[in-house]
């Protein structure tokens, strides 16, 4: 064994200078590494440890160097062999298919799917070039799927434009004829293939119609190396006028020609009537040049992203939340510097955030009218991780947003959040226990208990809508009678409550007293008060319901019996009843 392996070393050492010899010329790296491993081998000899008992250590590094040079080898003659293939390829599209030298070139050099595909037809030939060769002098290839490749496109992506009854390059004479436009012109030939996928027809088009398309976009003013940029990012401006027409908007609003060509990128697409269609909305929202200058220059994506898709979305989204014209365009024209459809993205996770912690609708609207940009600037951590770090519930949550959403920033990804305090959770009951007792309830008493029972709202809340009674006209021991025969009126917001006692007084022209008498009557909405009571008055003018009845005779009853025993006493009553319906309750 130990002779073996004294061999072997000997072997794998004369392995490596022989490389080393062969290659004078290597890279820094694998020429350290294989000194190394010389130096290696070395020590071992020296240190006995060639032995018997050698290390795996020893046996892992030969294995190593070994494989790495058969590895490099093999390397070496596959590259041989594609440049081989590239040759003659290129040899039998020019000599052969006479096709011009430099498209015969690109196409060799820059088909790398087609070449492999090829050189598995010819097998293992120890002769690559001359294989190629015999190959393509019985087998003629379909030349339209190499050139296509090299104009930068996937098999999947050019499958569709392979003409069916076509082979030769040459039998398409337009597409070679516009491809040399393009190529002349100083677009990159492997940038024509997003072109030609975007815009076939332009290589269709007769002779002198796309170098007269090329010269057009220039007197527009956009310099050469603009409409280069344009026409691979937005081959469609070399077919339809819609770009021309969003460059004269542009021109009107002072900007240059060169502009938008700054921010196009051939990643993207563009669709410049949708670009145009915007541009229009945004004139019709108000804005002036001036500010259409501003907005525009300051926010370019409004116009790219999406081809104008996004910022109409945007604009979609606060109309939804109940924003006049005139706010959103002021909202747009102040809009941080951030990029429009970030903002968008943004804006609806904290949506989809508001509706995990089950905010209200209508909360939401005024939490985004109210503060329109938070919610877009502010990238949300996970709402379970809001909540598990403040040690909140849901409620309690969105109660501290309404209060002040300009919280939300605190909540951002990347901040560090504490767990808020532990809140008294009897306070709520305190403060309206609080507020019946200041109003005339017994503490403890069985009417009290009832009350807490049927009001909602905290102690202030009920204790603003008290003193709105109070303010209509009413006196404090009036209403402390509405609200002990009704406590479920103080549920009602102030504003509703002020609606109703505006109508009573104001459009039914009714006492204010008359809420004592009959409390019941804030319990219901406006529209059926004003339906019920318009149907009373025609029924009382034509002498079938009595004069006086009762409020809770008109308003009590559900619609079912109050048209059996009052609209259906006069002949037209049922068809006057489907009128008033369809004039107040659509109102």
């Amino acid at each position: 064994m130990a002779r073996s392996w004294k061999l072997g070393r000997k072997s794998i050492l004369g392995l490596v200078y022989s490389y080393l010899s062969d290659n004078p010329v290597i890279r820094p790296s694998k020429a350290a590494f294989l000194y190394r491993t010389v130096a290696t081998l070395r020590s071992l000899e020296s240190s006995g440890f060639y032995a018997v008992r050698y290390s795996s250590s020893a046996k892992a590094t030969c294995l190593e160097v070994s494989q790495g040079l058969l590895s490099e080898d093999k390397r070496r003659a596959k590259g041989a062999a594609v440049r081989e293939a590239q040759a003659a390829l290129l040899d039998y599209l020019h000599s052969t298919r006479t096709l011009p030298f430099t498209d015969a070139e690109h196409m060799s050099k820059h088909s790398p799917i087609f070449l492999a595909k090829l050189l598995r037809g010819v097998g293992n030939d120890e002769d690559i070039g001359r294989s190629v060769t015999r190959y393509l002098r019985y087998h003629p290839i379909n030349e339209f799927e190499t050139f296509f490749e090299s104009l930068g496109l996937k098999p999947s992506e050019y499958a569709p434009f392979l003409p069916r009854e076509l082979m030769f390059l040459s039998d398409d004479e337009l597409l070679l004829e516009n491809y040399h436009v393009l190529c002349n012109y100083g677009i990159a030939r492997s940038k024509i293939g997003k072109i030609y996928k975007e815009a076939t027809e332009v290589f269709h088009y007769d002779y002198g119609v796309l170098a007269s398309k090329l010269r057009a976009l220039e007197s527009l003013g956009l310099s050469k190396t603009s409409v280069i940029k344009l026409s691979v990012a937005s081959p469609s401006v070399l077919i339809g006028n819609d770009f021309v027409e969003v460059l004269a908007k542009l021109n009107d609003f002072g900007l240059e020609s060169d502009w938008i060509c700054g921010f196009l990128s051939e990643k993207n697409s563009y669709n410049w009537s949708r670009i145009l269609d915007l541009i229009h909305l945004f004139s019709k929202m108000g804005y002036s040049i001036e500010e259409l200058r501003e907005m525009i220059t300051k926010h370019p994506d409004f116009l790219l992203d999406g081809s104008g898709k996004i910022a109409k979305s945007l604009v979609g989204v606060y109309l939804k939340l109940g924003n006049r014209i005139d706010i959103i365009k002021g909202f747009l024209l102040q809009l941080p510097t951030v990029q429009c459809a970030s903002f968008l993205r943004t804006l609806r996770q904290g949506f989809i955030f508001f509706s995990e912690i089950e905010m209200e609708p209508e909360d939401v609207g005024t939490v985004v009218r109210t503060h329109p940009y938070v919610l877009g600037i502010c990238p949300l951590k996970k709402t379970t991780s809001i909540l598990s770090l403040l040690n909140v519930g849901k409620k309690r949550l969105c109660g501290i947003i309404k209060q002040d959403p300009e919280q939300l920033k605190k909540f951002v990804l990347g901040t560090k959040l504490n767990s808020l305090p532990t809140l008294d959770k009897d306070k709520p009951l305190k403060q309206k226990m609080e507020f019946l007792v200041s109003i005339g309830f017994v503490e403890n008493s069985v009417e009290m208990k009832k009350a807490l029972k049927r009001f909602r709202g905290r102690g202030s809340e009920l204790q603003e809508r008290f003193d709105c009674l109070v303010k209509s006209g009413l006196s404090t021991e009036d209403v402390f009678r509405i609200v002990k025969q009704a406590p479920q009126i103080l549920n009602q917001t102030k504003e509703v409550m002020e609606e109703k006692i505006s109508f009573l007084v104001n459009k039914l022209g009714y006492p204010i007293e008359t809420m004592v008498s009959y409390p019941a009557y804030m319990s219901f909405t406006t529209e059926r008060v004003n339906l019920r009571f318009a149907m009373y008055s025609w029924l009382k003018d034509r002498g079938v319901v009595s004069p006086n009845l009762a409020w809770s005779t008109i308003l009590d009853s559900s619609e079912m019996i109050f048209v059996k025993r009052f609209v259906k006493r006069h002949p037209e009553g049922p068809k006057v009843w489907e009128e008033y319906q369809r004039k107040f309750l659509s109102d």
